[in-house]
């Protein structure tokens, strides 16, 4: 049976030594292992990547344009890195 969580740090207390997805508001993703967070959930992650929405160039009606196609790239590799508690919209452990 999975072990009842009260409050939210406990969910991040436990996710802590592992690989975690943080997502921010502006869309990129942040694949690493969660080291250290605050109470305004500052985040610290090691061995990080980051993802960026993919993006295809189409002609519509005659225009060129950007698309996102849903997936998401691997864009580089950042090692350590600190993430401000009010950019992150979603943390998921993997």
């Amino acid at each position: 049976m999975e072990e009842q969580m009260t409050r939210p740090f406990d969910a991040l207390n436990k996710a802590k030594g592992k690989r975690v997805v943080v997502e921010l508001k502006n869309g990129k993703q942040y694949i690493g292992v969660l080291e250290a967070f605050d109470p305004h959930i500052n985040t610290v992650l090691n061995g990080t990547e980051e993802y960026v929405p993919e993006e295809v160039e189409k002609e519509i009606d005659g225009k060129k344009v950007r698309v996102k196609t849903g997936n998401m790239v691997l864009k580089r590799k950042l090692g350590i890195v600190f993430l401000r508690g009010d950019t992150i919209t979603i943390i998921n452990p993997e």
